[in-house]
């Protein structure tokens, strides 16, 4: 079959699923808002739920309400979430991948994360089975300050990479210019430590929009691969030149999240009953 004959195909294909993919999304939200829990933020804890052990100690609290994410994914998220819409408006459709030196700070941040989640996860063990891991030390005890700072520093790498991937595989016309440079490093980096330095505060006027930045990041990130995703199965990259043609990508990709969170909340809330935290987990 030639490309004249597959084009006709192709048409037909993207007629149906105009329609077909805003149904599904519908659908799809519809189920995940039935079984989520009532109120903003217990939709809220749903996102986190499908992505985030949610221990109670490990997490910020409101007025004794912990947010949606753990400290780490709240850290994580939020900052992948606010670098997203940082590079939107700095870096436009600018497609290369920073420079040699920052990925090398990259690399020290993801080191940081791994050596920081290690030690917690191994002082969680011990203290949920007693004696079982005596032999291995903790470099110290873990806490949720480490825990933001190293969990934001991994949600900066984050968008930094996914950011000039997601401009490669979109647009016809690419800008091939790094997407971040050390200056809008310093610049966000400063700023992320200025929000974590706030989110200490445990103050609610602060803490309430992280909740939402955090939870809403984590959602971002899902729909933006699923995305892709959808572009490469489609093969339509490098074939879009306006934001606004990016509609049923980002609706498909938003369809897929919202299965998969459905299908983890689902299983999780089968497998342990609750909400919140793995049960027996409280360290």
């Amino acid at each position: 079959m030639n490309a004249m004959e597959t084009q006709p195909i192709r048409q037909k294909l993207q007629n149906i699923l105009r329609w077909f993919v805003p149904v599904a999304a519908a659908l799809a939200f519809a189920a995940w808002m039935y079984i989520s829990p009532e109120g903003a933020l217990g939709k809220l804890d749903a996102i986190g739920y499908a992505v985030c052990h949610r221990i109670d100690a490990r997490s910020f609290q409101i007025d004794e309400r912990q947010l949606p994410l753990c400290a780490r994914c709240t850290g994580e998220f939020y900052a992948a979430g606010a670098g997203l819409i940082f590079h939107l408006f700095v870096s436009g459709k600018k497609s290369r991948l920073p420079s040699r030196g920052i990925i090398v700070v990259f690399v020290l941040f993801l080191f940081a994360f791994g050596i920081d989640g290690s030690n917690s996860y191994i002082y969680l063990l011990k203290q949920t089975s007693r004696g079982a891991l005596d032999h291995i030390p903790n470099l110290y005890t873990p806490n949720n300050v480490l825990r933001l700072f190293t969990g934001s520093g991994m949600g900066i790498a984050l968008a930094a990479v996914l950011y000039p991937v997601v401009n490669q595989t979109l647009w016809r016309t690419l800008d091939d210019r790094p997407a971040l440079e050390w200056k809008s490093l310093g610049i966000l980096t400063g700023l992320i430590i200025a929000i974590n330095l706030l989110i200490l505060t445990d103050s609610p006027i602060v803490l309430y929009p992280i909740a939402y930045l955090s939870a809403l990041g984590t959602l971002s990130l899902l729909v933006i691969v699923f995305a892709i995703l959808w572009i490469m199965i489609m093969r339509q990259d490098n074939t879009f030149e306006s934001p606004r043609q990016l509609w049923l990508p980002l609706l498909a990709g938003f369809t897929l999240a919202m299965l998969m969170l459905l299908s983890i909340d689902l299983f999780r809330l089968q497998f342990t009953g609750t909400w919140s935290g793995f049960p027996g987990m409280s360290g």
